[in-house]
């Protein structure tokens, strides 16, 4: 029979093999439903921010992959929930998350949000649109839902540009505070991770849009916003490494999991290097010499995005309190 100590380490030390276990709850589903949210924000922000500026500078009709970001945001927010939805334990249960708002969860704030998001997408993408475009989106009570929208967009402009803004930042920063709200798991436990996510993805936003053909003008503009972007988004991963090793016994603990312990060389090689160094330079090579855009830099800097909150996730499942000297 173990004695009085045995039993107290077995609880206070998390060396419990029934619990230890069931820790590890999150699969792929929440890293893809992170990124695509993330990546879905910065598709809302974007174009509200380029219509704004063709409008005060006078400029042609926005490009199209432009003009069709919003809908595309709509097609990969639901993407993620339908991940997000496969995640669930008791999958009949999800509709419990409108009966009520409660203001102290960043779950229920995230529920709302993203009700919010697919009608301020769909004004603003069929807004963008142009006539022809339209044309194609549907026939008979389709066509006349389409062309009302349009409509609403060309009346109330401003009011859609700002909505869009206001719920592309509020999903982005979401995205970051869902982890940073779960005190019990100390790697994640950060405010940082709000506005890290939130620019991460508008640069992979940024990245997405490159891929299409897009006027020699807004492709250099998109790239140098784009360089912003990685810029600050380094910043802000140094911020919650210092943050982090800087902390209580906890933080520093979980720090350890990304500098010198087990997921060291998959975030500074994937995140660093391969989602943040090597498409910086890429892109400042093009910008500086006006060389032919390479699909190389926005290519990195998706599976950077995507793998960032999949390290995190996963390591954040590794670091928690058990590993406390």
């Amino acid at each position: 029979m173990r004695s009085v100590t045995e039993l107290l380490e077995v609880v206070h030390g998390r060396h419990n093999e029934l619990i230890d276990p069931g820790l590890h709850v999150w699969g792929w589903e929440i890293p893809v439903y992170l990124f695509l949210g993330g990546l879905a924000a910065g598709l809302l922000i974007l174009p509200a921010a380029l219509e704004w500026r063709r409008e005060r500078e006078g400029d042609d009709q926005l490009a199209t992959a432009v003009r069709w970001a919003p809908l595309m945001a709509l097609g990969m927010i639901s993407i993620g929930m339908l991940a997000l939805f496969l995640d669930l334990e008791f999958k009949l249960h999800v509709y419990r998350f409108y009966l009520s708002f409660e203001a102290a969860s960043p779950m229920s704030w995230g529920a709302w949000i993203l009700l919010l998001v697919y009608p301020v997408g769909w004004f603003l993408g069929i807004g963008l649109t142009n006539y022809r475009e339209r044309a194609r989106l549907g026939r008979g009570w389709t066509r006349t839902v389409v062309e009302l929208t349009a409509r609403v967009f060309r009346n109330h402009r401003e009011v859609v540009l700002a909505g869009n803004v206001v719920a592309g930042v509020a999903l982005g920063t979401y995205t970051g505070l869902l982890l940073g709200a779960l005190a019990a798991r100390p790697l994640w436990n950060s405010t940082i991770l709000g506005p890290l996510f939130l620019v991460s993805g508008l640069s992979t936003a940024a990245a997405w849009l490159s891929l299409f053909r897009l006027p020699e003008a807004l492709h250099l503009r998109l790239s140098r916003w784009e360089m912003g972007l990685l810029g600050t988004e380094a910043a802000f991963l140094a911020m919650y490494l210092l943050d982090l090793a800087t902390g209580a016994r906890a933080s520093a603990a979980a720090a350890r999991v990304l500098l010198g312990g087990p997921w060291t060389g998959p975030f500074w090689s994937v995140v660093f290097g391969m989602g943040l160094a090597v498409p910086f330079a890429l892109k400042w090579v093009e910008t500086t010499r006006h060389q032919r855009p390479a699909l190389a830099a926005p290519v990195l800097v998706l599976l950077g995005g995507l793998g960032l909150r999949w390290i995190l996730v996963a390591a954040g499942q590794t670091a928690s309190y058990a590993m406390l000297p």
